[in-house]
């Protein structure tokens, strides 16, 4: 989260590996070409007018920036001063602001990367006599990362104060940076005086008031919720428990109820018929017939071979 990309250095490959990741969402923070920044400084750059009060549209290459003059007088830097950039195409950009160096280059001084707001990418800077921050979406990211559960609560921390809340009188420098991956960038740059958006003013002056207190409000509210939740999990645990606990007493004491009871389960022998069904028969049963005839008469007529040695030993002892 804290490395920044020279996108001059990458290759085609790495480059297009970064930009897929920054299409699923994960915050590049890249940086600015060294070539820019070493032109800017030696004061060979080529500055445009950007009048208080009007807009430039363009179309900037990778890795290159487009320089621009806004110059306001005494009324006006006391008024406030707001320079803004969009994209319709969201166009990844960043805002550069430029300070006079002892030299008569220009240094770097502060920078706003591009957000997507709606249906547009946008950066702007204001410089209104009182503290306005900015968001720094990598803060979010990360704690999205660590614990997505709790990323609300982070919501508010990206929120970083501006260095610069005001310009003097003169002429200051601006520049958009283009920081596609590959293809150019296109944009709207504009700055305006805060004379004529007095009511605006007033009302991004008291919602950052709100959004300062709320966010303290959100930090107490997380203890709150973080005891809340770890009750809500030891209660809901509970739950699970004391139902089996129940359902286990309630069998139980079925299996009780059922011990009480005078019939006994007889017990049967299964006899095979010759058509393949099952007949019961008591196991303690007498056969009717226990000489093994069928209708109790003697069939001594019938020989068979016990009879015949029974015979033999009658005749014998006679």
């Amino acid at each position: 989260m804290d490395m920044e990309v020279d996108l001059s250095s990458l290759g085609t490959v790495n480059t297009m590996f970064a930009a897929l990741f920054s299409k699923l969402g994960v915050p590049i923070k890249t940086t600015i070409s060294a070539n820019v920044l070493e032109e800017a400084l030696n004061g060979t750059v080529t500055v445009r007018p950007l009048p208080i009060g009007t807009s430039v549209s363009g179309k900037v290459d990778k890795q290159c920036a487009h320089f621009f003059g806004v110059t306001i007088s005494e009324e006006q830097a006391e008024s406030g001063i707001v320079v803004r950039v969009t994209s319709t195409a969201q166009s990844k950009f960043k805002l550069l602001y430029f300070e006079q160096d002892i030299n008569g280059g220009y240094g770097l001084a502060l920078q706003e990367d591009s957000e997507k707001t709606g249906k547009v990418t946008s950066a702007g800077m204001y410089f209104l006599h009182f503290q306005v921050y900015r968001m720094d979406s990598t803060v979010n990211a990360l704690a999205i990362a660590k614990d997505p559960e709790s990323a609300f609560f982070k919501r508010l921390e990206g929120l970083q104060p501006c260095e610069v809340s005001e310009l003097k009188a003169g002429t200051h420098i601006f520049a958009v940076y283009g920081d596609n991956f590959f293809k150019t960038a296109t944009y709207t740059i504009e700055a305006l005086c805060a004379k004529s958006y007095e009511d605006t003013t007033e009302k991004l002056k008291d919602i950052e008031a709100q959004i300062l207190r709320k966010r303290n409000e959100l930090r107490q509210f997380e203890t709150e919720y973080r005891k809340a939740l770890a009750r809500f999990q030891e209660v809901t645990n509970r739950y699970s428990q004391e139902k089996q606990s129940v359902d286990e007493l309630l069998k139980q004491r079925d299996g009780i109820h059922a011990t009480f009871t005078v019939t006994k389960t007889p017990i049967s022998v299964g006899v095979n018929l010759s058509n393949g069904s099952s007949s019961k028969v008591p196991a303690d049963a007498e056969s009717p017939y226990e000489d093994g005839s069928s209708d109790g008469k003697d069939k001594s007529g019938k020989k068979k071979w016990f009879n015949l040695n029974l015979k033999g030993s009658d005749k014998k002892l006679g």
